[in-house]
């Protein structure tokens, strides 16, 4: 076990002392002979069965003492991390001290590591703090706003010869060029003006533009080899169509639903959206009490880790340069790594732990809204060593439910929410232990619902089309999640 002390630089950082002794490290000096001897060809040696002599001939002493540290220097690291209780939050910065005696690897190997660890803080009490909401009322014309989109859905589309405007479907040609060269193109693209779901700033360029109708905006392209390249795009409109929804009668219902009335169908309606004022009111009550308990509570955040996070976001969108973006996204970026680093504080607190039944959910539904099938994307996180992640996001889930479920919750008119189904206990479920290293068992869960996802109708792409929001598969782990 390696002797390590660990020393407070700022509330955010440590510096971490490191001392090897010569029968630590000399597993991985054995281990560094081995790998040398497999990668090296000597005459008159098979590979891999080069003697240690050698190679201390031929390669040197010091490159088996690097290879050494440099494979062993992890492991070290692991090792003092957990002896100190460290709750690390950002990338390691590691550099040697001192090193062992070339001549016989004697003498300690001495490593100091800086790193960003998540901050000491006192959780606000959560008992007697009331948290207020906007309340929801489920009146008629909420009934006819769900009834409207129920209609939406058997409208049909009726060419007129008019101006579109927000709400109409209109046909597009699409060509987009890039110093006059065309680099896109895409046509009778179907589009619903004010949708927001084509190129930034076409809905304007659109508005009022009859059939037989064109102009030309600019707007930087969203995929293809040139996303984040700013492009001319010349729209054609080649027709205008608005929706015709059917009469809301006693016919409708009985096409639309198992009822004979429209009045039945209304009842069922506000049932539904009486179900969607709950949601809306626990999701409300949620942001809320997040709100709120950062306002209550100081969370220094590492400044690097900012930084990253803001530098591979930007970078992500080819917007590096983007000075009042850089902003916007650094201040999203610190309030994501304050809430989780305080969600993380209330699962501690409350000793919230995560099943692998949970975990087996969350991942199903998390590769639904990644748009993949649950073995490509267990598949996915198993090769970035991404599970940690996803317990980590599940156990914050539970601990927001937990915290809910500790507050009270009225609406302005200081009426008590009812938030059934959105609160949890903290022993709500027993965790299993080590869910991550059931991760086989968590791959083969998902693996028996890719039929049921596969069978999803796959969003399609016109080729100057944005698509449909889509989360993509994480790459990488949050830094607020790495240990």
């Amino acid at each position: 076990m390696v002797n390590s002390t660990v020393e407070k630089l700022s509330p955010t950082r440590v510096k971490l002392n490191i001392t090897v002794t010569p029968d630590e490290l000399k597993p991985s000096i054995a281990h560094a002979y081995e790998h040398i001897a497999q990668d090296v060809q000597i005459p008159g040696f098979r590979k891999g069965k080069v003697p240690a002599p050698i190679i201390d001939q031929r390669i040197g002493r010091v490159a088996v003492l690097e290879h050494a540290v440099s494979e062993g220097l992890d492991s070290f690291y692991r090792e003092a991390v957990e002896q100190n209780e460290l709750r690390v939050i950002g990338r390691p910065n590691a550099e040697v001290v001192e090193w062992p005696a070339e001549k016989d690897f004697s003498g300690d190997l001495q490593v100091t590591v800086e790193v960003d660890v998540r901050p000491e803080f006192d959780l606000p009490a959560l008992e007697g703090l009331t948290i207020e909401i906007e309340p929801v009322e489920i009146d008629d014309a909420a009934i006819d706003e769900e009834l409207d989109r129920l209609r939406g859905r058997f409208g049909t589309l009726i060419t007129v010869d008019r101006p579109a405007s927000t709400g109409d479907f209109v046909e597009l040609d699409l060509v987009a060029t890039i110093d006059g060269a065309e680099i896109d193109r895409a046509e009778g693209v179907s589009y619903e003006v004010g949708s927001g779901e084509l190129l930034e700033g076409i809905d304007e360029a659109i508005d009022s533009l009859t059939a037989g109708e064109d102009t030309t905006f600019r707007s930087k392209l969203i995929g293809g080899d040139h996303a984040g390249e700013e492009a001319e795009v010349s729209v054609s409109v080649t027709a205008v169509k608005e929706r015709e929804l059917p009469e809301a009668d006693d016919d409708f219902a009985q096409m639309a639903s198992e009822f004979d009335t429209i009045a039945e169908l209304r009842e069922s309606l506000s049932e539904r959206v009486g179900q969607q004022s709950v949601f809306q009111q626990g999701s409300a009550a949620r942001d809320k009490l997040i709100e709120t308990l950062i306002e209550q509570v100081e969370i220094p955040v590492p400044p690097q880790l900012i930084e990253d996070e803001v530098h591979n976001h930007l970078e992500g969108e080819g917007r590096l340069e983007d000075d009042a973006h850089r902003a916007e996204v650094a201040e999203a970026s610190e309030r994501q790594f304050k809430t989780q680093m305080l969600l993380d504080k209330v699962a501690e607190t409350f000793q919230v732990q995560v099943s692998q039944d949970e975990l087996t959910q969350y991942l199903i539904q998390s590769a639904a809204q990644y748009g993949m099938a649950p073995q490509e994307f267990v598949d996915a996180l198993q090769q970035g060593n991404q599970l940690p992640a996803m317990v980590g996001e599940v156990a914050r889930n539970k601990a927001l439910a937990v915290a809910l479920g500790k507050v009270t919750v009225v609406d302005t008119n200081g009426k008590p929410v009812d938030l059934t189904g959105f609160v949890a206990v903290e022993d709500e479920a027993e965790a299993e232990a080590e869910v991550v290293e059931e991760a086989e068992e968590i791959a083969d869960a998902a693996a028996d619902a890719d039929e049921v996802i596969e069978a999803e109708e796959a969003p399609k792409k016109a080729p100057a089309k944005k698509a449909p929001a889509k989360k993509k598969a994480p790459a990488k782990a949050k830094a607020a999640d790495k240990e």
